[in-house]
């Protein structure tokens, strides 16, 4: 299982991921599920990646290729070209690998986000779905989420504001509700993937990689927890009628 995200701003987009694969019950392992195309001052891509490693791996190897020749993300015109681009390298890979999968009962399933921008257009923020169809995010709805999404949600539900939220307070959103799914799902882990990315830099300048004992990751994780169980013992009390007379 694994947990991506990416939320757009309107200053700009913070874009964090886990690391954490599993081939079966007792085999967990570690793999990197951001990956960046950047050709800078003139466009960045951040890719993140949702579903079955082996397909995945395809698909970036393949979208990677195209970038090194002037093709696909390089040669995109708009940030819908390059979003339907990564949705051709989907259909290929599994063109190549669904019957085969699904033969042995394992489903082809594969949910990318994408984020960034090309010269002279605003940033973008998109999904793939694994038909290789694109869904915007919009200022209505600016985060979008793959994998184990339903435990860090409500925190983004609640917090996130396109026009009003800081890229550093989207940074904290993002990482507490990565946070959050890790407290509740084990098959989510570290190490953390978090990049920050500012309208019109056309260039990544702020990354960074969490492992399980980062000091400030921690610190998040706990300072989070004190602050919920503060704030639960702040809300008014529950008033109980009491029960009505036995007729």
């Amino acid at each position: 299982m694994t947990y991506c995200l990416g939320i757009k701003t309107r200053d700009g987009l913070v874009m964090a991921s886990d690391s954490r694969t599993n081939a079966g019950f007792d085999q967990v392992n570690v793999a990197r599920k951001m990956h960046t195309f950047e050709a800078e001052g003139e466009r960045v891509f951040v890719l993140l990646a949702s579903g079955s490693l082996s397909c995945t791996q395809s698909i970036v190897t393949l979208l990677d290729r195209e970038f090194r020749e002037g093709r696909g993300l390089a040669a995109a015109e708009t940030f819908y070209d390059a979003a339907r681009a990564v949705g051709e390298q989907v259909r290929r890979v599994a063109l190549l690998d669904r019957e085969a999968l699904e033969r042995d009962d394992y489903r082809f399933n594969v949910h990318l986000i994408l984020g960034g921008q090309i010269r002279g257009q605003p940033h973008e923020l998109y999904l793939i779905y694994p038909q290789g169809n694109p869904l915007c995010a919009s200022d209505d709805s600016p985060f979008l989420q793959i994998g184990e999404c339903k435990y860090g949600r409500p925190i983004l539900d609640r917090g996130i504001r396109f026009d009003r939220t800081t890229l550093e307070d989207a940074s904290r959103y993002a990482l507490i509700s990565i946070d959050s799914t890790m407290r509740s799902n084990v098959t989510v882990g570290p190490p953390i993937d978090l990049l920050v990315y500012a309208a019109g830099e056309l260039r990544v300048s702020r990354y960074r990689r969490f492992n399980g004992k980062d000091a400030d990751l921690m610190a998040i994780h706990s300072q989070w927890e004190a602050a919920l169980r503060k704030a639960v013992q702040e809300v008014p009390e529950i008033d109980f009628n009491p029960p009505p007379d036995d007729p």
